[in-house]
């Protein structure tokens, strides 16, 4: 995120994931993507008329711009920069269904957009991908150890290996940058491997590692 002016069926049952699971991950992905690009498109064309969706701290009235932010961004260099990572990071994520995948970036969405309301710079204007792909960098760090699945934890060492620089992004090394929404991503994400994770019955025995 950075600061401007001013159903599918789950696969987790079996724990494989199928060539048509698969495809539809990259659907979902690639619509997501092309979403966030089509509304740029608009946003250009309108003379930036949607930048008004980003979040401004602590203004009540600006709460309902929490999920709408994370699909809008301050120019086509800022789409650019947040595109490859949502689309390798989201097709991860989307393999084990595309409902949990939905259920993991709202849960994502709304805890990184709360937290920009609550901690961001006052009048400083919010909006961007990059804290849904932080969460879903921290989901999939954390899913494979959540779930007992010995894939997914190889899979989240191959994510730390490609994307672990990321985390810089939490620390409040750049004024331009909304480390807010990446941090409370970040959080979000691991708050959802937990969220969406295999139920056991109360008092059953943990899942046996698979």
């Amino acid at each position: 995120m950075a600061y401007g002016s001013g159903s599918g069926t789950d696969s987790t049952s079996s724990g494989k994931v199928t060539s048509g699971g698969a495809r539809t991950a990259a659907k979902l992905i690639l619509a997501w993507v092309a979403l966030l690009w089509v509304l740029e498109a608009v946003d250009y064309a309108s003379g930036h008329a949607l930048d008004t969706f980003g979040i401004v701290p602590r203004q009540q009235g600006e709460l309902v711009d929490v999920v709408p932010a994370a699909f809008m961004h301050f120019g086509f260099g800022h789409l650019v920069a947040n595109t490859l990572p949502l689309l390798v990071l989201g097709f991860l994520a989307a393999l084990r269904g595309t409902a949990r995948f939905l259920a993991v970036a709202l849960t994502i969405i709304v805890v990184s957009g709360v937290g920009v309301w609550l901690v961001a710079p006052p009048a400083s204007n919010t909006a961007g991908a990059s804290g849904l792909i932080f969460g879903l960098f921290g989901y999939l760090l954390v899913r494979g150890f959540v779930d007992r699945r010995i894939t997914d934890v190889a899979l989240g060492g191959v994510v730390a290996v490609l994307y672990g620089s990321i985390l810089w992004g939490v620390l409040p090394t750049d004024g331009g940058i909304s480390w807010q929404g990446h941090l409370f991503g970040l959080v979000g994400g691991i708050v959802a491997a937990f969220l969406t994770s295999s139920r056991r019955a109360p008092g059953g025995a943990k899942p046996a590692w698979h």
